[in-house]
């Protein structure tokens, strides 16, 4: 057991081996491979991952699909092959939330992160030709 002295949650132990690893970095910040994801304390659509190289830094993500319907995006094969992804592996998809001080939350969808279960590997990508916005506001009910 590894631990990370967290600027948010204080002291965390977590097991190397079973990091969340990003071979590219996030976007921004390319120079953070891996992460801890945080158990959820509440029921609900979002979690936590904590970067195991920057104590200070930890992002909210979540399944987009709940919130956007319409939202289908896949890794190529390029994405497929750096997630080390065989045919029929299971790749999810996340997006990175924003929650600035007026709460109209919003996630990224021009960025989405592809998640590799089987390795715990993610590929955080940039969509070409997209509509989606970075800063795309929850949908009104």
């Amino acid at each position: 057991m590894n631990i990370i002295s967290g600027t948010r949650f204080g002291d965390i132990e977590y097991e190397p081996d079973k990091t969340l690893h990003f071979p590219e970095g996030l976007i921004g910040f390319g120079h953070l491979r891996e992460f801890v994801v945080m158990p959820q304390n509440k029921p609900g659509p979002l979690f936590w991952i904590q970067s195991v190289e920057d104590p200070a830094l930890a992002f909210v993500l979540t399944d987009p699909s709940g919130f956007f319907l319409d939202y289908a995006v896949a890794p190529d094969a390029g994405e497929r092959r750096k997630l080390g992804l065989e045919q029929d592996d299971e790749c999810l998809v996340l997006a990175v939330v924003t929650v600035p001080p007026d709460r109209r939350i919003t996630l990224n969808l021009a960025a989405p992160i592809f998640f590799a279960p089987k390795n715990n590997r993610a590929l955080q990508v940039i969509l070409e030709k997209t509509s989606w916005q970075t800063r795309t506001p929850l949908p009104q009910v």
